[in-house]
């Protein structure tokens, strides 16, 4: 069943924290995952999920970082994982299903935006491998660990505003443009989560978020210049925009993996902690209308299937 985009009133908004969404939750003896939980929001989200009562693995690229990131938290483990490279997904889910135990909470945070034009197994645009197929082959092969009324959160944008799912050359081999691929990839979270909870069972619920427009290392590949072009800072470096706070950019995928209001909601795009509505033509908020299409959405999970290899839910 598709749960409609509409609002349902969650008291929350663009400057609660993830601290403040968990306020009286109690997650002891949850287990969640946390790709990219060790840096910007992902640190924010370990942080807040921890001191609620939860175990959180962190898979991570540059494990030595993440283990002295997350130095001093309690309840937290690390192990390694490149969502680019399948080889090092699948290490990652043998090595989890081994240990014999389930997953309550996956927060699929990890992701690059905007970088210089990149190529990674047979010739996969960087973006769309990371931050879809990556996320895409390691729920997959996690999913006999999936705990009955788990939640999954696929960490979106609203840069999904910037494109469509590309049919005829997803990977850019026709020439690269790092916005447009950016929000491709975006739009592939959305849908992955839509489809994913159309096909989960045992109670299972998949959501897709934005966080919000934060400030962290994701925007490490966008020159000074365009900083300035873009009118987000001036010359002086001072912001001449809002941005949230780590801690409120973590907020939203914290609340759609925790909250009671979303029992029995499932496969939305949510946005400053509420479910969004749709995307009102020229306007960049809410969710556009092709990221939430059912067909889409069924398309985009046998293509990826096809590339990963990897599907859950065949027969």
């Amino acid at each position: 069943m598709t749960t409609a985009q509409r609002k349902i009133g969650s008291g929350f908004g663009a400057t609660s924290t993830a601290t403040e969404v968990l306020d009286g939750i109690d997650l002891s003896g949850k287990l969640a995952i946390v790709t990219g939980g060790y840096s910007g929001i992902g640190l924010e989200t370990t942080r807040a999920l921890t001191a609620a009562g939860a175990r959180v693995v962190v898979p991570a690229r540059r494990r030595a970082e993440a283990e002295e990131a997350l130095a001093g938290i309690d309840g937290v483990e690390v192990d390694e994982l490149d969502l680019a490279d399948l080889e090092s997904v699948r290490g990652f889910a043998e090595r989890f299903l081994a240990s014999g135990r389930g997953i309550d909470l996956v927060i699929a945070s990890a992701g690059v935006m905007a970088c210089p034009e990149t190529r990674v197994g047979p010739g996969w645009e960087l973006q769309f491998a990371t931050n879809h197929l990556g996320h895409f082959a390691l729920v997959n092969r996690l999913w006999p660990a999936v705990a009955p009324g788990a939640r999954i959160v696929a960490v979106s944008s609203r840069g999904h505003h910037a494109s469509a799912i590309r049919w005829d050359d997803p990977h850019f081999a026709t020439g690269y443009e790092k916005w447009e691929a950016y929000g491709q990839s975006k739009t592939a979270n959305i849908l992955f989560a839509l489809w994913l909870d159309r096909l989960a069972d045992r109670g299972v619920r998949a959501f897709s978020v934005h966080p919000g427009v934060i400030w962290t290392n994701l925007a490490r590949h966008i020159p000074r210049q365009e900083q300035l072009d873009a009118g987000w800072f001036d010359a002086d470096g001072t912001p001449l925009m809002t941005f949230k706070t780590p801690e409120q950019g973590a907020a939203t995928q914290v609340w759609a993996a925790t909250s009671g209001l979303l029992d029995g909601v499932g496969g939305v795009y949510c946005e400053d902690c509420e479910v969004a509505e749709l995307a009102p033509e020229g306007e960049r908020v809410g969710v556009k209308e092709y990221a939430v299409d059912v067909e889409e959405a069924r398309r985009l999970w046998a293509l990826s299937g096809e590339l990963t290899g990897v599907d859950a839910f065949s027969v």
